[in-house]
Formats: C-alpha cells, structure tokens, sequence
C-alpha cells in the first residue's frame, strides 16, 4: 500500500460542531455550524478536515493542530491562511477578488484536548485579534468540538 492509499486509510469520520463569537467595537457576532468531516494524525499534529456550504461555494477547510500552534487552511470558494502560535503574531493571507490581503493574528488562546479513552473525541479553543491590512477586524473566538461519528444507518 502507499503513502496516499495509508494516509486515506487513517481518516476517521467525525461530527464537528464549531461555534465563532466575533467582537468587534460594541458589537459581537455568534455563527455556529454542523458539518461532517475527517480526522487523522501526521507527523505529531492532528489534523481535521470538513467542507462548508456557502453562497459562493463550498469550502473546504483543513485546521492542523500541533502543540501550541494551529494553522487554517481554506480553498475551493474561498482562499485563506491563518496561522496561530500562543503570544506570537503571525501572517496570513486572505484571497479576495481585488488581489491578496494581508492578515495578522495574535493568538491571546490555543487550547486542544482531548479524551483519553476515545482519542479521536476532542476541542479545540482559539482566541485571537484579527488584523486585516493593518486595522483590527476583532477579537474572534473560535470553538470546535469533534466526535468519531458512527456508521450512519
């Protein structure tokens, strides 16, 4: 068997259940979102992959958790890279149909756990201040609970 077929061969199915608090001014914003995806484990990260329905597209968003550092990776619709390190600010890009914008975040939270008997059920927290062109687009608040979903009947 090769790389790819073993790869594929690890995905685990789960449920994802993500939540986002944007606070920006006086305002906050809450988006939840269901969706199915995979999980499975490379080179000491964890890695968990699920595709988004929106109104341009779906997008398919791969978030890679290693340590104290996690990167966002979305393609398809829409075309970002976040990445995150706990204190540090880091560079980002974001794809919109006026060119390349340049992001920052600085991650104040990065947290993953996960249950020691079913290893693959886990959450992952993030808190982080957004910085888009250089002007703060606010501090978001990111949690994603995963589950190994069951064969559905």
């Amino acid at each position: 068997m090769d790389a790819l077929a073993a790869a594929r061969a690890e995905q685990i199915p789960i449920k994802i259940e993500l939540t986002t608090k944007i606070q920006h001014d006086n305002e906050q914003e809450t988006y939840e979102l269901t969706a199915f995806g995979q999980y499975y484990q490379k080179d000491n990260a964890v890695y968990l992959k699920y595709d988004e329905v929106q109104e341009e597209g779906t997008v398919h968003t791969i978030v890679k958790i290693s340590g104290n550092e996690a990167v966002i990776l979305r393609s398809g619709a829409l075309k970002m890279r976040l990445s995150f390190l706990n204190g540090k600010p880091k560079n980002g890009s974001y794809e919109s149909p006026y060119g390349t914008l340049m992001l920052i975040s600085k991650t104040s939270e990065l947290k993953h756990s996960q249950e020691k008997e079913k290893a693959v059920d886990g959450r992952f927290q993030l808190k982080y201040q957004l910085i888009l062109q250089g002007s703060s687009v606010g501090v978001y608040e990111m949690n994603i609970d995963y589950k190994e979903e069951q064969e559905r009947l």
